[in-house]
């Protein structure tokens, strides 16, 4: 499989072109209220860029105004900036560490403004925490897209629903050509953020070459992380499972539709093959953007979204934009054993959309044998227009009514006796959230394990974008929800007090985004979500997606 790289990206590369000329307030639902409120010295501006991006203000000012000014969809005010912030409340002493958020947080450059979400160029937000002090700082990451896109005012890379213009047809093959190879695809990192078991901090999106390590104290941008393997590939998911030995992630084969399943030791910069997994339907491998893994197994998912590279050649947007819906391939759920990568298991289930993977274990017998494998997502019942929906013209334009795609905590059941199904159902009335989920977050040590509890992003109806803040109890089947009326959170990231014995004793850290234009960074107390402390930010900051934590050493 070391040849894998060279040899699907000729053939892809011939295939693409066959197909190009065929188609041508606060409240808490618990009433907390804040205690103990102390005063910081407010320390402002110590690193300003010297040249700031033009804020260019979205279409339809009148919806700005009627949303006061909310800041999560507009581009963030300036390149970095870092000062220690006032906390309201207490912040627990042994709160000692870093924590990173990533996500797309410049959707303009030049007087044009993106389209997608998912297309703004990486903004890195540091919330460092240190003997109950609180000191923020943001900054761009600096890939080549984002330098390119600053240098010349325009796009020059490929983003999630974005293509560079070409000036005449010439640049158009120009391009083609730089697409079939990965040059002309983004490097853009403004998916995610992990800390590697060696202490190196990588930020990550769907290409490859968006592998990009950053120091987690200043920002500073580091370079390229370059895998020193011969695998290749374009594209991987954006989600690996990291922890502090290894790092798993799946690579899609677009050629021979199916994923190579590989591993990286902690401290290497190789990937190594584990196994392959073949796709039973479709006509390419279904979106892989995260998967789940358990103690000794690698879980495979294969939705019915599939990859599509027609879409990927055409310069304006699809309505998937770069994947195509393939019900009739039906959907499935492949289980590869870590040690030996053989296949133990490969069911049918009910159709499905997820982005978000949120955690997997192993169901035993009263001997001990593994019977089933348990996979949770953030599932969007099978409604594949979750991606339209957050296009930020819509994000922009709520109207107050009720938008936003159903959702559920998706339980899979994977039975290991060689049945040729497997089982969907919501692990808890999703009315228990808002039918609203995504975003979410475990306490790490419970990674692969059976586990209680999890925290996301739920939904306070009528929305467009999910609003509240989500403890999910998986045994119990409720949801304890935080609500702050017009804002937007971010994923709330679980942070375990040291030496706690409790799976939800720490704390949950989010970003909000309120209706007055203005932001905060918001710590509950993991175990009975009630706010403990916040602390505002200089300036409204646009949403993010993904974080990691860096504990101090």
């Amino acid at each position: 499989m070391a040849s894998f790289a060279s040899s699907t990206t000729k053939i892809y590369c011939n295939k693409i072109f066959a197909d190009m000329f065929d188609h041508g307030k606060h409240e808490s639902s618990f009433g907390s209220k804040l205690k103990n409120k102390k005063k910081l010295d407010l320390k402002l501006v110590t690193k300003v860029a010297s040249q700031l991006p033009v804020i260019v203000p979205p279409p339809d000012q009148e919806v700005i105004n009627k949303e006061k000014k909310l800041a999560a969809w507009t581009s963030v005010r300036q390149e970095r900036w870092e000062g220690e912030l006032v906390v309201e409340g207490e912040l627990p002493l042994w709160l000692n560490g870093t924590y990173l958020r990533n996500g797309p947080g410049q959707w303009h450059i030049g007087d044009y403004n993106f389209r997608h979400l998912f297309d703004g160029y990486a903004t890195l937000v540091r919330l460092h925490f240190e003997n109950g002090r609180l000191i923020m700082g943001h900054r761009q990451i600096e890939s080549d897209a984002y330098k390119a896109a600053k240098s010349s005012n325009k796009i020059c890379y490929r983003e999630f629903s974005e293509v560079p213009k070409p000036d005449n047809f010439l640049s158009y093959i120009g391009d083609m050509a730089k697409l079939l190879s990965g040059a002309s695809l983004t490097d853009n990192a403004n998916t995610g953020v992990v800390k590697l078991g060696d202490g190196r901090v990588v930020c990550l999106t769907e290409t490859i070459k968006g592998s990009i390590v950053i120091d987690p104290n200043t920002l500073d941008t580091i370079g390229k992380f370059e895998y020193s393997d011969s695998l290749g590939g374009l594209i991987h998911s954006a989600h690996p499972v990291v922890t502090d030995s290894e790092f798993i992630t799946l690579i899609p084969d677009l050629i021979n539709p199916g994923y190579l399943v590989v591993r990286m030791e902690a401290g290497t910069n190789e990937r190594k093959y584990i196994g392959r997994v073949s796709c039973r339907g479709g006509p390419a491998p279904g979106w892989v953007h995260s998967f789940p893994v358990t103690e000794n197994y690698v879980i495979v998912p294969e939705m019915s979204l599939r990859y599509c590279a027609q879409n990927l050649l055409k310069a304006e947007p699809t309505p998937l934009y770069k994947f195509e819906w393939h019900p009739d391939s039906k959907a499935f759920v492949h289980v590869m054993c870590k040690a030996s990568g053989n296949i133990v298991a490969s069911v049918e289930v009910p159709l499905y959309v997820t982005f978000h993977f949120i955690n997997g274990y192993e169901e035993k017998d009263e001997d001990g044998r593994v019977t089933a494998v348990i996979a949770d997502c953030c599932e969007h019942s099978a409604d594949t227009t979750i991606l339209d929906k957050l296009r930020l013209e819509n994000l922009r334009s709520f109207n107050g009514k009720d938008v936003l795609p159903d959702a559920r905590v998706g339980r899979f059941r994977i039975p290991l006796d060689g049945s040729p199904y497997g089982e969907l159902e919501a692990a808890l009335d999703p009315n228990e959230h808002g039918k609203g989920m995504d975003m979410c977050s475990i306490n790490p040590a419970y990674l692969g394990k059976k586990y209680r509890y999890a925290y996301a992003c739920g939904a306070k109806r009528p929305c467009n974008f999910p609003n509240t803040l989500t403890k999910i109890d998986l045994f119990d089947k409720k949801a304890k929800n935080w609500y702050d009326e017009g804002a937007v959170p971010s994923e709330p990231f679980f942070v375990a007090r040291p030496s706690a014995t409790e799976e939800d004793d720490g704390v949950v850290i989010s970003m909000i985004s309120d209706k007055n234009g203005e932001g905060y960074a918001l710590i509950l107390d993991g175990s009975t979500f009630e706010e403990i402390a916040r602390a505002k930010f200089p300036y409204g900051l646009p949403y993010g997606l993904h974080g990691c934590w860096v504990p101090k050493i």
